[in-house]
């Protein structure tokens, strides 16, 4: 009886798995559908910002958006889907039928379309004649071990050329992580990646020879790394202070050599020592209160936003200019930390300031009206369908070519100051402007 009733279980599982993958090849097919109708609608509208956006151009950015605005994804993992469904139509028809039903899952599909992208018609046709047998059967890591050393045969161009062109793909990421951490990864050559990492190696073997060292070799190396780039020299532990090794790296020095150009918005209490309320990190969110004070106290300017005491900024130019002033900038800056179109995650430091109901129809400088989108993203509000309003609060709604609406919010809640704001019981204590804090 309890084979029986776990044989259910997993016949289950199984069932609610085959949903899935037949899900996943409708969705496919619905992406398709709306990608080749997007190529042949003309889709750009008239626009002061520039000349018109060829047909090609409109479509595609409106089909970008619209996918990831609906989806709840980024836009580059639209376009990686919007390529795999074309890709799982046009080139790998077999592959897809065997997704519709059940036979593999999309992360077994998804390595077939990886390998033969850059293939010709013939190469493609042969890699998924001689591995989607297999795919029923193979994990997806020994599948893509398979189907990589079949491409690395039949791909007409060598390895050297390919390396060369990847080369060029090189980049770095940065990824928040929970409890204050973040993650650096790098996409680069091989050989330098291994070099690297022997060098972080030999690093912390020297460090661990240190009379009172006790980080780990791994806690060394990643110190190592930070110290590097950084500041260009390696701490190493100090022989008068006892620390747990877990924390050793909390007080350790930012950087030798350079000041962080970070912003960081701290509470005045905080700042003062008189609470614990934690600072925000412009681009991560919450940091403790002694991290706040210490990155606070070494970079060369932050913002203070305070929830009582008046700050002083200007909020509002009305009519009288169409330029946004330095104080007005940051304070928006520091309201939205990123770009407010649907979904976007660009640092808002690197973006346009626009304004959401345009100059020409008498939108005024004034942070009700103004809001930071990427430059990429504030063409696309010029060069396509996609219209946004202001909503309190300081939401933006927007509304797509297809008619779907989205609404963001900004990502800090500031209270609106103002000049002749006073406190209701005293005043607020005086703020220095120079560590110690």
């Amino acid at each position: 009886m309890a084979t029986d009733t776990f044989l259910a279980m997993i016949d289950a599982i199984t069932a609610a798995e085959r949903i899935i993958r037949l899900g996943h090849s409708l969705r496919a097919e619905a992406i398709d559908r709306a990608r080749l109708w997007t190529e042949t609608t003309d889709l750009s509208v008239p626009t002061t910002g520039g000349p018109r956006w060829l047909p090609t151009v409109a479509g595609r950015r409106v089909l970008t958006t619209e996918v990831a605005a609906a989806l709840r994804i980024s836009e580059r993992a639209a376009e990686r889907l919007i390529a795999e469904s074309e890709a799982l139509l046009h080139d790998l028809p077999a592959t897809q039928e065997a997704l519709r039903q059940g036979r593999i899952g999309y992360r077994q599909a998804q390595v077939l379309i990886d390998h033969t992208t850059t293939l010709p018609p013939a190469g493609v046709a042969a890699v998924e004649e001689a591995v989607l047998a297999k795919a029923e059967h193979l994990t997806v890591p020994k599948l893509d071990k398979a189907t990589r050393e079949l491409r690395e045969r039949l791909h007409p161009e060598s390895i050297q050329e390919r390396h060369i062109a990847s080369v060029a793909d090189r980049h770095i990421e940065t990824c928040p992580a929970k409890d204050g951490m973040a993650w650096l990864n790098a996409y680069l050559p091989a050989p330098e990646v291994l070099g690297i990492a022997n060098r972080l190696r030999d690093i912390a073997e020297q460090l661990k020879a240190e009379p009172g060292e006790e980080r780990t070799r791994t806690q060394l190396m990643a110190d190592a790394f930070t110290d590097l780039l950084l500041g260009g020299i390696t701490t190493p532990a100090a022989s008068d202070v006892v620390e747990e090794k877990s924390t050793r790296r909390i007080d350790a020095p930012i950087g030798v050599g350079i000041r962080p150009r970070v912003l960081v918005t701290v509470p005045v209490l905080t700042l003062l020592g008189k609470s614990e309320e934690p600072g925000t990190l412009e681009g991560y969110g919450p940091i403790d209160a002694d991290t706040a004070r210490r990155i606070a106290a070494r970079a060369p300017s932050f913002t203070r936003i305070l929830t009582h005491p008046e700050t002083g900024t200007v909020l509002s130019v009305g009519r009288d200019r169409y330029a946004v002033p330095k104080d007005l900038r940051t304070w928006l800056r520091v309201r939205d930390e990123t770009c407010r179109f649907p979904g976007c995650n660009r640092n808002a430091g690197r973006a346009d300031v626009d304004h959401v109901t345009d100059w020409q129809y008498g939108g005024g400088t004034d942070h009700g009206n103004l809001v930071h989108l990427c430059r990429s993203h504030h063409r696309v509000k010029h060069h396509t369908a996609w219209s946004s309003r202001s909503a309190s609060g300081g939401r933006v709604r927007w509304l797509s070519p297809s008619g779907h609406e989205y609404e963001t919010q900004s990502a800090t809640q500031i209270p609106t100051p103002k000049r002749d704001r006073k406190l209701r019981q005293g005043s607020p204590a005086p703020v220095p402007d120079e560590p110690p804090f």
